[in-house]
């Protein structure tokens, strides 16, 4: 790619999105959502911190404004991580096979660049996992009005998890040569999406009670 996406417009992005490219793609948005929901998170936590009724939870709201921007910042870098990996899959996939010594070149280039692209949603789908219960941290606590978007963060924190788990699936019949990815990715997976509903609707609860 000759620009990162993260450094293109909002209407740059989607543009390129909605194009005939195959990168970016799911594996980049789901990224992308992770991170608005890291960001969302973060910002209930600026409107919370310092008021009165917050004085009780202030050093939770300090370990969930570090995490929060720790996870945005490592979301946002796997919007082009995971583009980059996709795109080197597709560039290992044009490479010359005419001789026994390209194939054998070829082959090791697409396992390594698949395995690669694997693991960058797979780590998306961690990290958003972790924003997800950043955010069921703060329905309870968080400034009532601004509730809403723990809500939201919620929302985008499990998309997340599922686009990026998608992408995980894709990609992990083609992982040859490495069973301890294969394997370690499945228990991930499963893991990953074990109670998710159950956790999402537990921060709608808590977002819509608080509302009243």
């Amino acid at each position: 790619m000759d620009t990162r996406l993260t450094e293109l417009s909002v209407d740059e992005l989607v543009a390129r999105l909605a194009s005939d490219a195959p990168v970016p793609g799911g594996g980049s948005a789901s990224a992308l959502a992770g991170s608005l929901a890291a960001a969302l998170v973060h910002m209930v936590v600026e409107l919370t911190a310092g008021r009165s009724e917050a004085a009780g939870d202030e050093a939770a709201l300090g370990e969930i404004r570090v995490a929060a921007a720790s996870l945005q910042s490592e979301l946002t870098r796997l919007v082009d991580a995971d583009a980059a990996a996709y795109a080197s899959v597709m560039a290992a996939r044009r490479l010359p096979r005419d001789s026994d010594l390209e194939r054998d070149a070829r082959r090791v280039q697409l396992e390594a660049a698949i395995r690669e692209a694997t693991r960058a949603p797979l780590a998306t789908a961690r990290h958003a996992s972790d924003v997800l219960e950043l955010a069921e941290r703060m329905a309870p606590i968080g400034n009532r009005n601004a509730v809403s978007d723990i809500g939201v963060a919620a929302l985008l924190a499990a998309a997340a998890i599922r686009g990026a788990i998608l992408n995980v699936r894709i990609n992990l019949p083609f992982v040859t040569n490495d069973e301890e990815l294969r394997t370690g990715a499945e228990a991930e997976v499963t893991r990953l999406l074990t109670g998710l509903e159950e956790r999402e609707r537990s921060v709608r609860d808590a977002v819509a009670e608080r509302i009243g």
